[in-house]
């Protein structure tokens, strides 16, 4: 199944699977974003991230590989008038063509073994003095029932992140948090949170 079937299959119910509000972490870090900063969203799928973003003044493009998703999102976009730019595509499949201010994702299923390609990627598409920031799956969250999968190629390790990103500013933390993001996210979780400057 491709990753387009897979997230459309999860789209295609009624309501947004992850509810309306952003991640929580990644909008508790929008005061670090430079002023009108160029903000891209990575798996963004119904666009909860995107349309919090461009509502506070930032110019978002999103990414996913489900076409219902960024429909989703446009919809949404098009009710509050604003403007996203949207591209479909699995992200093993996106090439870099612009630099961002910020990149953002949240829970992103990305195999172990395509991780080290999309994090050149994200290199490559920021600014320098980016920001990529981001929440992620820890590989203990196999032990709760909160959300996310059950293969531990696609949860994180914090070593994941540290032995790529070598960058001063890197943040990386794995602790416990609380999720309340729709019916997809709900209850205790074990996560890895991510505040890289470029």
């Amino acid at each position: 199944m491709s990753q387009q079937e897979f997230w459309n299959s999860k789209f295609s119910r009624e309501g947004f699977l992850y509810g309306l509000k952003p991640n929580g972490f990644i909008a508790s870090k929008i005061k670090s974003f430079p002023k009108d900063a160029k903000v891209l969203c990575l798996g963004e799928g119904e666009g909860r991230n995107a349309i919090f973003l461009a509502k506070r003044g930032f110019d978002v493009t999103a990414i996913d590989a489900s076409d219902i998703g960024l429909s989703k999102l446009k919809q949404r976009a098009d009710e509050e008038n604003l403007e996203i730019k949207t591209i479909c595509i699995d992200l093993n499949h996106w090439e870099v063509d612009s630099k961002y201010d910020v990149i953002v994702a949240s829970y992103l299923h990305m195999y172990k073994e395509d991780r080290d390609d999309l994090f050149e990627k994200i290199d490559d598409s920021l600014n320098v003095d980016g920001l990529f920031i981001g929440e992620f799956f820890s590989q203990k969250q196999i032990s709760y029932n909160s959300g996310g999968p059950k293969d531990l190629d696609l949860l994180y390790t914090v070593e994941d992140f540290k032995s790529h990103y070598t960058f001063s500013g890197a943040e990386v933390k794995e602790q416990i948090t609380i999720l309340d993001e729709g019916k997809g996210h709900q209850g205790e979780a074990c996560v890895i949170r991510v505040f890289l400057e470029k």
